[in-house]
């Protein structure tokens, strides 16, 4: 080698050191843009990769010490580039950390041959760093250290499941990529989790959501998406789409229907008959418009994390409109910390900053919250009972109460399209009918058993519907008057 390629190399290298943890750097300089008449990434690839950067610089690994795994994804439509994004991942990886070793897999493996892994090899030929490394059908690896640096395809074949255990990068990055994540069976991913416990591990689920049960839809949907960071994509976003194909899908089925939702939407098919709000309500208030009638009152409902995985939630709504203040969200680490000081500081800030008429909240674990907020003077704070009566006997609690009075509100309610967290805990609890005929909403126990997430943004909103609440010209720190709290139609006001 001559020196001028000795000092190529050595320039390559150091620009890799510098790019691992730069992703979205990597791909604008590895690759010889444009392409294919494209300049770049799409401004969500983007997205995607400056957020994978940003993972990776608060991790900070030091290699050596274990880091917390990364779990990201996208749940999309067709036609968005994520199996581009994926080639990517594999290339950045495999070209800025020495000793990595990867899986990439598929629903299908024809899918894994043919759109797959025949992406990585497409893309990998293209890359600056193609020299650096041997790629077949079979396996890509560093020249020179095939057995330690190393990514290859496998079916996801549960029977195959051997073929993933025991990837471990000590030092280094483990990585499992799943394209058209929706089908690759559970049994799979359970395996890969247990590769992603020894240095900077990875882990990246791309799909469309075609089944609303599955570790992908918990992933994106269900109980473990606090655990994951999972994109959902409008095909209708992406660049690369059809749109005209779009249109057409859009008059032939709706909007509202299974195959637009998976297809297009990025998000899984309706649920049973059993669950109580249905997409149809929801997507409504998403549509539309925000606005509120002069007078209407500012009321917010709080949802009180007893630690764990729930979060703690405090929701605005005025009127008809529950989209123009964002909601307060805290960890439940957050909130049980320090006696819950910080979810009564940020009430409290959120009581002085805006002309809140009411504040709702639930009384399981937020009963010490009410007394010291109302010690500290917000006497419009209120403690609601969840499982207490109902002022419609038709409901057999106040929980199932509130959300009656939600999907009730809905069609004509307006909610935030891009809350998409906010959307499945509406449409996560089931219900049915008791003895009496009375309205029981599903538990979260309930949900949970069934790998439903814990509803707290959905029982936040709920919230504001506990009781009825008139308008008031001056809001802050003044008594409240509760009339006919026991029966229909009571008021809450000054």
């Amino acid at each position: 080698m001559t020196v001028a390629a000795r000092s190529a190399d050595a320039e390559l290298h150091d620009a890799m050191s510098h790019f691992a943890t730069d992703p979205e750097g990597f791909v604008d300089f590895a690759y010889p843009w444009p392409i294919n008449g494209e300049p770049g990434p799409d401004p969500l690839q983007r997205a995607f990769l400056r957020k994978l950067g940003e993972k990776v610089r608060a991790n900070a690994f030091d290699g050596v010490a274990p880091v917390p795994p990364i779990r990201m994804g996208w749940s999309t439509g067709h036609g968005t580039g994520k199996t581009t994004e994926g080639a990517w991942i594999v290339d950045w990886i495999m070209s800025t950390r020495r000793n990595c070793r990867g899986t990439v897999t598929a629903n299908t493996n024809d899918q894994l041959e043919k759109k797959t892994w025949a992406a990585v090899r497409e893309w990998t030929a293209r890359c600056i760093t193609r020299d650096w490394f041997e790629i077949n059908s079979q396996i890509m690896y560093r020249r020179g250290f095939r057995a330690e640096w190393f990514c290859s395809p496998a079916s996801c074949d549960e029977h195959n499941s051997e073929a993933f255990a025991g990837q471990h990068a000590k030092g280094s990055t483990s990585f499992y990529i799943n394209d058209e994540d929706s089908n690759v069976p559970d049994s799979i991913h359970e395996v890969e989790e247990g590769g992603l416990t020894s240095g900077e591990d990875m882990i990246f689920l791309f799909g469309n959501p075609t089944r609303n049960t599955g570790k992908f839809h918990e992933a994106a949907f269900g109980k473990g998406r606090d655990r994951w960071d999972i994109t959902v994509i409008d095909s209708r976003e992406s660049h690369f789409s059809n749109k005209t194909l779009i249109e057409e899908w859009k008059q032939d089925y709706g909007e509202e229907s299974d195959f637009f939702r998976v297809r297009v939407r990025g998000l899984p098919p309706n649920a049973d008959e059993l669950q109580y709000i249905d997409h149809g309500r929801v997507a409504q208030a998403q549509r539309n418009v925000a606005q509120a009638v002069m007078g209407d009152p500012l009321i917010v409902g709080v949802d009180v994390s007893g630690g764990g995985a729930a979060w703690t939630v405090a929701r605005f709504r005025q009127g008809f409109d529950a989209r123009s203040l964002p909601p307060i969200r805290l960890t439940g680490e957050q909130t049980v910390k320090n006696d819950r000081q910080l979810v009564i500081a940020k009430l409290a800030d959120a009581l002085d900053s805006h002309d809140i008429s009411a504040m709702f909240i639930d009384s399981a674990f937020g009963a010490v919250i009410v007394s010291r907020l109302r010690q500290m003077g917000y006497t419009q704070v209120h403690e609601v009972n969840f499982g207490g009566d109902a002022s419609d006997v038709h409901d057999a609690n106040m929980r199932a109460h509130m959300w009656r009075s939600l999907k009730e509100w809905l069609p004509r309610g307006s909610i935030d399209p891009k809350d998409q967290r906010l959307a499945t805990d509406l449409t996560g609890p089931g219900f049915h009918l008791n003895r009496r005929n009375q309205l029981v909403l599903e538990s979260k126990e309930s949900m949970q058993k069934r790998n439903i997430a814990s509803p707290d943004d959905g029982d936040a909103l709920a919230l504001t519907f506990a009781f009825p609440v008139r308008p008031t010209a001056q809001t802050q720190r003044k008594s409240v008057n509760y009339a006919n709290m026991s029966g229909s139609g009571g008021w809450m006001s000054s």
